[in-house]
């Protein structure tokens, strides 16, 4: 059961953890927003494609976010209540540190679930539909309906080169140049106006060209000709992107991460598999980096907690890439800096008595082995 401590300590953290995931949210969104916009604007993703991207990546990206979101709402909510003088009132009636570590669990449980769920089984199919999304890039469709004026367009493999000069106020397009060499005989159309349609029902693209030109055929040559047309409509292939080929490991699901022998297969499922067991190693650090007494200065354990937060996450970088070269042998895996971080803070943060009881029993040791009375 809760008691009135453990709901409460764990209010205080979930107040600040919702503010931070929150900003994080907003930050994260909005900086893949400009990329998105740069590639709408470079003609590489239309607006449709572009929102559907946007919301993939922010659904990819968004297991990252909380066991840092977590962390730090622990040292925000557990420093705002030292400095309250809530955590020696605590401590004067009884509640030490592992009654405080039991609220912290309470919430980090649930929280570590939601990120195995989003690691092992979002993240995946949200990397699987960004990659989708990438191939189809380069299909014809999708550069057109996302063409910018002034560019040239080369899509089919550089079959058809489209070029539109501007846009008029109904977002037409004006002075339409258009090579089309995908059939025996070349062809060359220029336009004065132009616009990109698509059936809601079938699916089906195409530019329909006005008031133009058609020249077919090699100039000089008897089967070149010149004509002139009202309406020309030029059919898109636009086919559907059938079953996924999950072929980075980001993508691939997490059961067949568990049936392969591949190390680079392993180090991705530890890679998904280390955001739920941060949460746990950041809580045990939480505690130990708060100055719980007006005595401590906080000035240092706030830098000591920011350098550990930069040493964990830098070193979960480095540990991954160090097993997938082979630097470090694969029984150790990629997860061992989570507990040399925690064993690293516990040693520099230990409890300034354990220290005094050491060096006072090796004082006494000393005297007695040095004065003893035979």
């Amino acid at each position: 059961m809760l008691t009135v401590i453990d709901r409460y300590v764990m209010l205080e953290v979930a107040k600040v953890f919702a503010a931070i995931v929150a900003t994080l949210f907003v930050i994260t969104a909005s900086v893949l927003f400009l990329r998105s916009l740069e590639e709408v604007n470079l003609g590489a993703l239309n607006t449709e494609t572009a929102w559907r991207y946007l919301s993939y990546q922010l659904l990819r990206d968004s297991g990252h976010l909380l066991p840092p979101a977590f962390f730090l709402a622990a040292l925000v909510a557990l420093g705002r209540m030292a400095r309250d003088s809530e955590l020696i009132a605590l401590q004067a009636c009884g509640v030490g540190s592992v009654r405080i570590y039991r609220s912290l669990l309470y919430l980090a449980v649930p929280l570590a679930l939601l990120t195995a769920w989003l690691a092992l089984v979002v993240q995946p199919e949200a990397s699987a539909k960004i990659q989708v999304i990438r191939h189809l890039q380069g299909d014809q469709a999708t550069q057109i309906a996302g063409l910018q004026a002034g560019r040239f367009y080369q899509p089919d493999g550089g079959a058809i080169t489209f070029y539109a000069a501007r846009f008029d106020a109904d977002k037409r397009l004006q002075g339409v140049f258009l090579r089309d060499h995908r059939a025996a005989t070349p062809r060359l159309v220029l336009a004065d106006l132009g616009y990109y349609q698509e059936t809601r029902n079938g699916g089906e693209r195409s530019i329909v060209l006005q008031q133009g030109r058609r020249y077919d055929g090699a100039p000089g040559t008897a089967s070149f000709s010149i004509s002139a047309f009202d309406r020309y409509q030029l059919q898109l292939d636009s086919p559907e992107p059938g079953p996924v080929t999950r072929s980075k490991e980001s993508s691939r699901k997490t059961m067949d991460l568990l049936d392969s022998e591949d190390p680079s297969d392993w180090v991705e499922l530890q890679h998904r598999i280390a955001n739920p067991l941060a949460l746990f190693a950041l809580a045990l650090i939480a505690i130990p980096l708060t100055a719980t007494s007006p005595r401590q200065t906080g000035s240092g354990r706030l830098m000591l907690a920011l350098v550990t937060y930069f040493a964990f996450f830098n070193l979960q970088r480095l540990a991954e890439d160090w097993c997938n070269l082979g630097v470090t042998p694969a029984w150790l895996g990629s997860l061992w800096y989570q507990p040399l971080v925690v064993l690293l803070v516990f040693a520099l943060l230990a409890p300034r008595a354990f220290w005094q009881a050491v060096r006072i029993q090796r004082l006494w040791s000393f005297i007695y082995s040095r004065y003893r009375v035979y």
